[in-house]
């Protein structure tokens, strides 16, 4: 399996963690019973954290399929090189430090890390166009 796929397969993981982070921090402030039941009733809004960890994963899922897609009509069409092996680094690797950026509410710095996650898909995309 080339590199970029293998970048692709360990952000479809942190994507399944970003799935599961906002549910556990979520039914810790609604509580299983709200969880588990119909869910008829309004919650209460969101805390910080868990607001952030939903907005972090929105963020995620924005760009996820252009990588996804990038990376995939790389590999199809055999042009993977070291300007895309490194575009599929620096997004895997921005999107992971995204997450705690976002959570801790770390201004300027996440939007910094958020940048290189799109020049990294500007990287895969440069030998396909």
């Amino acid at each position: 399996m080339s590199f970029e796929l293998t970048m692709l397969a360990w952000t479809l993981v942190l994507a399944l963690v970003q799935v599961l982070l906002p549910a556990v921090v979520r039914n810790r402030e609604v509580g299983l019973k709200y969880q588990a039941g119909p869910r008829d009733a309004a919650t209460p809004p969101p805390s910080k954290l868990s607001g952030r960890l939903m907005r972090a994963q929105s963020n995620l899922f924005e760009t996820l399929p252009i990588f996804a897609i990038a990376v995939l009509i790389v590999h199809v069409t055999g042009r993977e090189n070291t300007l895309t092996h490194y575009g599929a680094l620096a997004y895997f690797v921005a999107r992971l430090v995204y997450v705690p950026l976002y959570a801790a509410g770390v201004p300027f710095v996440r939007s910094l890390v958020w940048l290189v996650s799109i020049v990294g898909i500007v990287q895969i995309l440069v030998p396909i166009i």
